[in-house]
Formats: structure tokens, C-alpha cells, sequence
């Protein structure tokens, strides 16, 4: 059965049922996934699955279920259950679907299906794997093993449909290649990753120039040493950086905000960073990984500002949050595991990029240190706390010196991003969430003594 078959069938069993609402989300998925260690094959995993949500509503009460199951008579019987349970949950008065007005099928060619990709088959796929693994270990003679390298694809399907008489879908493909070296040194052993993960083939990094960054990545953890606590600015390159802008992100969502589980809570219209600081959530670019033409309610997405010149102008809402938070509409950010009801969530969520070089921003430095790591998950969005297990590079007078590990990079997030000094110009939309190298006045590290 096609996906708007599905649909169509499922709604009209809710209709007959009682719903005097609902709304559909139909997923066919195919992945592949091969994983190579030093030259042999580790793993191969090549799965097809095809998944339908359905949400109902019976007045102000809603349900939400899941299936696998495509044969008519079970959709149909899925359907009643859902409607059944619906009417036996507590009524929720800020429950129901988008506003017909807010949905659209208009917008541009998001590039998101590239069909080389989904034909794309393992004998390739290990291929690719295996270049990115031979090329770090040929890059110098302290890559000593490897803990393997991966090629996966994806290829999905989504259709969404609506009693209020929305139906459309699209597909979307996914490649990446990954690789992780091991290198050897006079006190132990080091390692270090790289990938590329992008929409169509003709994008991907070739596996050579991610074995070598993997490689160089790793030697630049060799003989590592902690530091003695102290208070300096402190560097986040723009892996790093990515992270700080996903405690942000979780933070501007609206779930988090109604719940009064954000450190923004209130802060909508103030200033949270330094001028210069500009934030968008963006799911109008093209080929982006975060990409798509409208949301899980159907809402066409757009190119939201978060944060202007320094100030929160924008939540990141679907319709429930915005009705719970007393807004007119959805800023079309609904996202939708098959199973759940929709909530928002960011799309291309990036801070915009400076104009100073990353090495420049180093070069401006007296002391401090280049984070090019972090580990553990010591972060409290409701307060900001931040406390987090850190590794990179020692600035001395200007230059990256020696390697630094075992060290914890600790603030407040408010503090972090209101105490950016620079912004660099180094912005790659490598994930959903990303940022340019980034500075920070001060922050506290403590190592050892």
C-alpha cells in the first residue's frame, strides 16, 4: 500500500470512529550501514521498515499510536483503538491541530533526494569505509590501529495528512563516513574521529581528507598533560562550539519554556549575548541536513531570527507550545518520532559566523586553552550550570603548544554567552546545530592542583 493510501484509509477510520480530528505521519525508511577495522569487513546492516502515527482527537481529548501493520482491515482496527483510548484521557483545552491557514504546499526545491545515495550498495559503501581507514593509517607511523570506519545511508519517505485537508510529502537521503584512528605516544594511547554527513554524494568530503583530519586529529592528542586550575578564556573550535549552541537550542524550545525547565525562561526580548551575536534557525537551505519544506503539523517552515544582535526575539514552537505560551501561531519548528505527538525542535539551528579567522581569534590570546573535546554531560538547562570534562590545546603567547586532557571547563551558560568576545568566520553546517570557533572572556578550568 503507498503511503498516501495509508493515510487517506486511516483517516477516514478515525472519522467513522468519532475523531472529530486528526492527523497522520507515514514513514518508509530503507538504511544501510557498513563497517570496516584495519581493512576487513566488521559489519554489514541493511534494514527497510515502513511506520505510521496516527494522532486523534475527540474534542479537547487526543491520543497518539503506532503501527507497523499496513493490511486495510488492521489500519482499520488500529484506528478504532485509537479513537478509543482518546476518549478515556483527560481533556488538555490548548489540544488540536495547526490552523488550516498556516499550511502550505508553496516553497522551494530543498535538494533533500539525491538518488545516488539510496541506490547507493554495500560493495560501495565498504569502499568508501575502507579508503577513509587506509588513508589514516598511512598518515603517519603513530597511527598505530584503528577502532574501524563506517559508510551509512539513508533514505526516507514522509507523508503527512490532516482531517483539515493538508496531504503532502517528500523524500530525503542521508550519506556519511566516518572514521576513528588510534595513535601510539611515549605515555599511551590516543584517539580521535572525523566524518562528513551531508544529503547528496557529489557533497560527501572525499574518504581521504576525512581519514587525514581524523589522523591529524588524533596526533594532536599525544602526549597530553593536564593544567593547573586556573580562571582564562577559553576557546571552543567549532565542533566544540556546536555543542554549546545545543544547550541553547534545547533551551529556546518551547516545551522547555512552558514547563519552566530553561534557563530562558522570561528572558524573551532581553539581551543574553554581546551585540555581535546573531542566531538563526534555518529550514529553508538548501541540501542542509536540518532541512525540509514543512513541519510534523504541516506548517511550512521558515528562517526563524533567535537571537539579533544580542537579544532573544524567538521561541522555537509547534502549535501546542504556542498556544500554551499564549502565541498567535506555530513557528513552523514541529518535529515527530512516529510514536509521540509533535513538539518542536530546531532544523538548521546556527550561530551566524564572524569575520576573524579561527587562528586569528588564537593569536589574540596571552594564555588560555583551545578546546577541541568535551565529555560527560554536567549540564542543568533549568539553571545554566555547565560543568563538563575537557581536552584540546594550551595557548601560550599567541601559539597552541602543547595538548591538554583531563581538565573540566565549568560556568553558567547565561555567563557563557554573555561574556563572547569573538566570533569566527569558520562556519561549516556540518549537523543540524552548528557554529564558527567561538571565545569566551573567562571561564573556569580545573585541573590538577
Amino acid at each position: 500500500m503507498l503511503l498516501p493510501e495509508a493515510a487517506e484509509l486511516v483517516l477516514r477510520a478515525a472519522k467513522a470512529n468519532g475523531a472529530t480530528a486528526a492527523d497522520v505521519v507515514v514513514v518508509r525508511t530503507r538504511t544501510l550501514t557498513v563497517g570496516v577495522r584495519s581493512g576487513a569487513i566488521e559489519k554489514v546492516a541493511q534494514a527497510e521498515e515502513k511506520q505510521l502515527g496516527l494522532r486523534v482527537f475527540v474534542g479537547k481529548r487526543s491520543a497518539v499510536c503506532s503501527t507497523s501493520s499496513f493490511a486495510p482491515e488492521a489500519l482499520r482496527d488500529f484506528a478504532s483503538a485509537a479513537c478509543a483510548l482518546a476518549k478515556v484521557v483527560a481533556e488538555d483545552n490548548y489540544a488540536g491541530l495547526a490552523d488550516l491557514e498556516e499550511q502550505t504546499l508553496e516553497g522551494p526545491d530543498l535538494q533533500l533526494f539525491d538518488s545516488r545515495v539510496s541506490e547507493l550498495g554495500p560493495d560501495e559503501a565498504r569502499q568508501l569505509a575502507e579508503r577513509a581507514e587506509r588513508s589514516a593509517l598511512e598518515f603517519d607511523v603513530r597511527i598505530v590501529n584503528s577502532e574501524g570506519a563506517e559508510c551509512s545511508t539513508e533514505s526516507t519517505e514522509t507523508w503527512y495528512a490532516s482531517t483539515m485537508g493538508f496531504a503532502a510529502g517528500y523524500s530525503a537521503t542521508v550519506i556519511s563516513v566516518s572514521v576513528v584512528p588510534v595513535a601510539k605516544g611515549s605515555n599511551g594511547m590516543q584517539r580521535d574521529f572525523w566524518y562528513s554527513v551531508v544529503r547528496q554524494l557529489e557533497r560527501l568530503a572525499s574518504p581521504e581528507d576525512i581519514g587525514r583530519k581524523a589522523a591529524e586529529r588524533t596526533l594532536r592528542r599525544l602526549e597530553a598533560r593536564s593544567v593547573k586550575s586556573c580562571e582564562v578564556p577559553v576557546v571552543f573550535d567549532s565542533e566544540t562550539a556546536a555543542s554549546l549552541l545545543g544547550h541553547l537550542a534545547q533551551a529556546v524550545i518551547g516545551q522547555s519554556i512552558f514547563r519552566g525547565t530553561s534557563f530562558l525562561v522570561g528572558r524573551l526580548g532581553r539581551q543574553i549575548a554581546p551585540n555581535f551575536v546573531n542566531i538563526v534557525d534555518d529550514a529553508r537551505i538548501p541540501a542542509a541536513l536540518g532541512s525540509k519544506p514543512f513541519d510534523a503539523e504541516g506548517v511550512p517552515t521558515r528562517r526563524l531570527g533567535i537571537v539579533e544582535g544580542g537579544y532573544l526575539r524567538s521561541y522555537l514552537m509547534d502549535s501546542y507550545s504556542a498556544r500554551r505560551l499564549g502565541f498567535e501561531k506555530s513557528t513552523g519548528s514541529a518535529s515527530r518520532a512516529v510514536g509521540s505527538p509533535p513538539f518542536a525542535a530546531p532544523t538548521n539551528f546556527f550561530l551566524l559566523p564572524g569575520q576573524v579567522p579561527a587562528e586569528e581569534i588564537v593569536k589574540s590570546l596571552k594564555r588560555g586553552l583551545y578546546v577541541t573535546n568535551l565529555i560527560g554531560f554536567g549540564v542543568n538547562l533549568t539553571t545554566g550550570d555547565y560543568s563538563r570534562g575537557a581536552g584540546g590545546l594550551w595557548i601560550e603567547n599567541g601559539q597552541l603548544t602543547f595538548p591538554v586532557e583531563e581538565v573540566t571547563v565549568a560556568g553558567n551558560l547565561l555567563d557563557m554567552f554573555a561574556r563572547i568576545e569573538a566570533v569566527g568566520s569558520d562556519l561549516e553546517l556540518r549537523r543540524r546545530v552548528a557554529s564558527p570557533t567561538i571565545l569566551i572572556g573567562k571561564l573556569t578550568v580545573a585541573g590538577r592542583g
